[in-house]
């Protein structure tokens, strides 16, 4: 989640194989054809839309291993017609521009995402080392944003995270304060339904050290104890809301010594998996699990799978349950029937030259990422369409409801940066119509 806006973002909110034949009906977008990726909008918390997006200078695309499991695990059967997943699968937006000082300003920016068809925001806090309560600015921004949400009907989600690798926290005093801050912050937003606890770890962006000097996976390790502190110190707090864990970037290299050392999701899992088992703990260490699965460029449908390579991404749901499986199975904490939120998806669209005067001068608006509104239109309905048909995947949210200003961030929402909508806005909504309506997808 979020990156090259992250600053911005931070001070508005502190100034304010089992699933096959999916039948996808065609409605709502154009055709595209298939192959990077980008960050974050008017303030979010990622490190790369795409974790292998020029953005942020990687290149990673997923190793290939040998050691890639396919279908081991038996995943429950999809849903039928008429099931109670029509109304209860969210559509979200990831958005930190929504949390205003201003409540007036925050409704009007919350409205525009309720009327793209949005269900659900997703909002983010930076911890800070020596933190255990965030800071009164950063919740009357979030507070505001969350009042227009249930005005609304709307959901609210955190993000609770610590920023860039550089405030990593590194043992266990500084995981406790962050265990203690998110506490507080659910504490103090009793209307959130959900936080999600850090943000792609498996990335050095985020989180540092990756490797030991043995090359041994100590991030893991690290978030392990973090996740655990974490979901202990809210379930005190506020024993109804949901801990989400990882957030994960769905690239990594798994090289120690290489230029850029990360880790895949395939990697990180199991690694978590193995410490979880090695502290003998016998309490969860989540309600769900989060993932970004965008594709490594926005002009490749969310359908493509890499069944052979360690990249995660909606087309790889077998694999993603196969490795839940195989991380937590016997332990207390559930794997295979694991709610799994895709909690960061976008696609990336040409600004039009009559629109530049919004934007910041970054990067080209021809940039080689982009695609047409129509095939962001065709491709966001393909992956509600995918996503609701995976069983335990809960719900879907879209990296941003507005353009980020800067070019060189990442251009992804249905608004521009003027707030106009794209000409993909009619069709998005469109689709989240069909998909309550049961008209979206046939899921076999």
């Amino acid at each position: 989640m979020r990156k090259a806006t992250l600053i911005a973002a931070v001070a508005i909110v502190a100034a304010a194989g089992a699933i096959v034949g999916v039948i996808v009906s065609s409605g709502g977008g154009g055709s595209a054809e298939p192959a990077s990726s980008g960050t974050s909008s008017s303030g979010s918390t990622s490190g790369s839309p795409g974790s292998g997006s020029t953005s942020t200078g990687t290149s990673t695309t997923g190793t290939t291993s040998p050691l890639i499991p396919t279908t081991t695990a038996a995943i429950p059967p999809p849903p039928g017609p008429g099931s109670p997943r029509l109304r209860s699968f969210l559509v979200g937006t990831v958005d930190d521009s929504l949390a205003q000082r201003n409540l007036a300003s925050a409704r009007a920016q919350v409205d525009l995402s309720h009327q793209a068809g949005f269900d659900a925001i997703d909002i983010s806090a930076a911890w800070q080392r020596g933190e255990t309560a965030p800071a009164p600015g950063t919740l009357r921004g979030i507070r505001n944003a969350g009042e227009a949400a249930k005005r609304d009907n709307m959901r609210l989600y955190l993000v609770s995270w610590h920023g860039f690798a550089k405030e990593t926290p590194h043992d266990g005093a500084q995981r406790q304060q962050f265990a203690e801050f998110t506490a507080a912050l659910v504490k103090a937003l009793p209307s959130a339904s959900g936080v999600i606890v850090g943000n792609e770890p498996n990335l050095n962006t985020f989180w540092l050290p990756q490797f030991g000097p043995d090359g041994r996976d100590v991030a893991a390790s690290g978030y392990e104890d973090l996740l655990a502190r974490t979901y202990d110190a809210v379930k005190a707090a506020s024993p109804s809301t949901r801990v989400i864990g990882v957030g994960l970037s769905p690239r990594g290299a798994d090289h120690p010594h290489g230029i850029r050392p990360t880790h895949s999701p395939a990697e990180f899992i199991r690694d978590l998996g193995r410490d979880y088992r090695a502290t003998g703990r016998r309490r969860p260490l989540m309600d769900a699990f989060a993932i970004h699965p965008y594709m490594l460029s926005s002009k490749i449908p969310p359908t493509r799978a890499h069944p052979q390579t360690t990249q995660i991404t909606m087309g790889d749901y077998p694999k993603l349950v196969t490795l839940l499986d195989e991380a937590f199975r016997g332990t207390a904490q559930r794997g295979r029937t694991l709610p799994i939120l895709y909690t960061e998806f976008g696609v990336q669209t040409v600004v039009p030259r009559k629109k530049l005067a919004a934007y910041q001068q970054g990067t080209t608006p021809d940039a080689a990422d982009v695609v047409s509104a129509a095939t962001q239109a065709a491709y966001y309905r393909e992956a509600l369409a995918l996503a609701y048909c995976q069983p335990t995947v809960k719900g879907l949210f879209v990296f941003h409801t507005f353009d980020e200003p800067d070019l060189d961030g990442w251009q992804s929402g249905l608004y521009y940066a003027d707030r106009t909508p794209k000409p993909s806005l009619k069709a998005f909504r469109r689709a989240i119509a069909d998909l309550r309506a049961g008209k979206l997808t046939t899921c076999r």
